[in-house]
């Protein structure tokens, strides 16, 4: 069985699209992190699923509120995924935000888009629960999508796809 550094390593070789994922806990406060493990489920109706690890702060917030959000990484947005990446508490202090679906926050200066979601199901998943939300609204932002590969933020640039070279 692998052990946990050669799956980060393994995992960290190919680049991955990054998201904040936010929601409201019991008291109202806005409470998020960020996420690389995620994926579109199902167009018809149409889901998504975050992978949340079990010890996230952010987890019984988003299944006691049973709504959700996923801001989809702007490259501009790297420095406020560095902040939701970490523990501190007030993440959204000096973070510019608004209220989505059912107050959940929307990050307009950090994503290229959001997605509103309520919870439909969660699978338990060795230290990760997946949450699948149905996507109730959404809103797409100008700017390139940020991803993440062996610790380092880059971007993808439509048009700069490889070139590939007959012989």
């Amino acid at each position: 069985m692998l052990d946990t550094d050669s799956f980060r390593k393994v995992f960290g070789t190919f680049p991955t699209p990054v998201a904040i994922v936010t929601t409201l806990n019991d008291d109202g406060d806005p409470s998020g992190f960020t996420c690389n493990a995620f994926s579109a489920v199902s167009a018809a109706p149409p889901l998504l699923l975050v992978c949340v690890g079990k010890g996230s702060r952010t987890l019984p917030a988003m299944l006691s509120s049973g709504v959700f959000g996923v801001n989809f990484l702007a490259h501009r947005g790297q420095d406020t995924a560095r902040v939701f990446a970490g523990k501190a508490a007030r993440k959204f202090d000096d973070v510019v935000w608004r209220a989505g679906l059912a107050g959940v926050p929307v990050l307009p200066e950090a994503a290229v888009a959001y997605a509103g979601c309520t919870l439909v199901q969660t699978v338990e998943a060795g230290d990760h629960v997946l949450l699948i939300g149905r996507i109730e609204e959404s809103e797409i932002f100008p700017g390139t999508a940020a991803l993440y590969q062996q610790g380092e933020f880059g971007m993808w640039e439509p048009g700069s796809r490889p070139v590939l070279q007959h012989h």
